[in-house]
C-alpha cells in the first residue's frame, strides 16, 4: 500500500514543488524532497522523494531514492529504495527498484527489475 495518499499530501513535506501550470523540458535535478504536478520532459533527478501528482505529465528518465506515481510517466524509472504506482498511477517504460508496488487498477507497460538497495548517485 501506498506511504503517501494524494488527498493527504502535506505541502510542508516537499522542498520543491512544480506547480500545475509549469512546464518544463530539460534535466531537472532537486537535492531533496520534489512534488511535481505540472509537464516535465526529459531527465529528472531526485536525492529524496519524488511524487509525481494526479494531473502530472512526465516524459523522462527518472532517477530518486523513491518515486511515487500518482499521474502519468513516460520513461523509464530507476529508485535507490522504492517506487510506487498507484491506483491512478500510469508508468509507460521500464522500472528498477528494490522494492516495487503496484496497486490494483495502475497502468504499466515496461519491464520491472528488482536491484539491491543502494543511494542514488
Amino acid at each position: 500500500m501506498t506511504d503517501v495518499h494524494n488527498d493527504a499530501l502535506d505541502l510542508d513535506d516537499f522542498d520543491t514543488i512544480l506547480s500545475p501550470d509549469i512546464e518544463f523540458s530539460g534535466a531537472l535535478t532537486c537535492g531533496k524532497s520534489f512534488l511535481i504536478r505540472g509537464k516535465v520532459s526529459g531527465e529528472v533527478t531526485a536525492a529524496g522523494l519524488l511524487v509525481i501528482d494526479t494531473q502530472a505529465v512526465v516524459e523522462a528518465n527518472i532517477r530518486a531514492e523513491t518515486v511515487i506515481i500518482f499521474g502519468s510517466v513516460k520513461g523509464n524509472v530507476t529508485a535507490a529504495r522504492k517506487v510506487e504506482i498507484t491506483s491512478t498511477g500510469k508508468l509507460t517504460g521500464n522500472v528498477t527498484a528494490p522494492d516495487i508496488h503496484m496497486e490494483t487498477g495502475h497502468y504499466f507497460n515496461g519491464r520491472s527489475i528488482m536491484t539491491e538497495k543502494k543511494s542514488i548517485e
